[in-house]
Order: structure tokens, then C-alpha cells, then sequence
């Protein structure tokens, strides 16, 4: 890739419909945060687009599936894939609850405890985005830092608050 392609392999945006719901002003934050971190550095191509970007991602969902759809930064459309959220959902679920002991232990446990906490958190994260990148292989071409952003924001669209 040049790096003219390079610097247009990206997003610029990213929108969540309506679907999506609101949440707490906890939650809401926590997802504007995520969007800022995805924005702010990621690598996105979708596969066999030759138009190029920067593009545009409005995440939305519909019967247990997440929705991707891609447009360009004039908002011409480039393509929509749909995922199955039901791979992410012990991830998820287990993400959570390694999060929960992980702030219940910053307020009362050892620092070797904590840090054992983290390892784990940190490698369950790793495993969804593993997970999601395997997902998107085909349609979506994303570095693996991207992939970590993104499932976060995946997370936090499942986190009700």
C-alpha cells in the first residue's frame, strides 16, 4: 500500500444508530470515549473497495447481528456486512466479569493481585479482538490495534450501565 492508500485506509467517522439505544451518562461517555480512540488511530479497508477512503462506520443492530455499514467521506456507500454478535457473547460475558473483580480489586487488593487481574483482562480482550478480526477476514482488512478498539466499542455496546 502507498502511502497516499495508507493514509486513506481509515475511518474518519463513526456513527451508532439508533438501534444501538442509550444508556446511563456512564455508559454514553464510555462509548464516546471508545468512538474517539477508533477515530483517532486505526487502519480500515474494506476488501476490494478501489475507490479508497477515508471512510465513514455507522454500527447499528438488527436481530443479534451488528451491522457494518461503510461509506465514503462524501457518503456515497461502499459496502454493509453483517456479523453475528453470538461468537462475542461468552467473551463478552466473561470480559465483564474479569472487569468487575478487576475494579473491586484496585479498591482493596495487593498490587500483584491486581496485576493478575489485569493479565486476564488483558487477554480476554486480545481474544475478541482475535475473534473479531477472524470475523471480518474478507471483508474488513484491520491491523490488530484497530481490532482492539473496536471491540471495545463492541463491549461498550453491550454494557447497559
Amino acid at each position: 500500500m502507498s502511502g497516499a492508500e495508507a493514509t486513506n485506509a481509515r475511518l474518519i467517522d463513526v456513527e451508532l444508530d439508533e438501534t444501538i439505544g442509550r444508556s446511563t451518562p456512564d455508559v454514553e461517555h464510555e462509548r464516546a470515549v471508545a468512538i474517539f480512540d477508533l477515530i483517532e488511530e486505526n487502519s480500515f479497508r474494506p476488501v476490494n473497495d478501489d475507490g479508497g477512503g477515508p471512510y465513514k462506520l455507522k454500527l447499528s443492530l438488527a436481530e443479534s447481528r451488528l451491522i457494518f455499514a461503510i461509506s465514503r467521506q462524501d457518503g456515497s456507500d461502499v459496502v454493509a456486512h453483517i456479523l453475528s454478535l453470538t461468537p462475542f457473547r461468552r467473551i463478552v460475558k466473561d470480559y465483564y466479569l474479569i472487569c468487575e473483580s478487576y475494579y473491586d480489586a484496585i479498591r482493596s487488593s495487593t498490587p500483584s493481585h491486581i496485576e493478575a487481574i489485569d493479565m486476564g483482562r488483558r487477554g480476554l480482550h486480545n481474544e475478541g479482538s482475535q475473534t473479531l478480526m477472524d470475523r471480518l477476514t474478507g471483508k474488513i482488512e484491520i491491523d490488530f490495534d484497530t481490532a482492539r478498539r473496536l471491540f471495545t466499542l463492541v463491549c461498550v455496546l453491550h454494557w447497559r450501565g
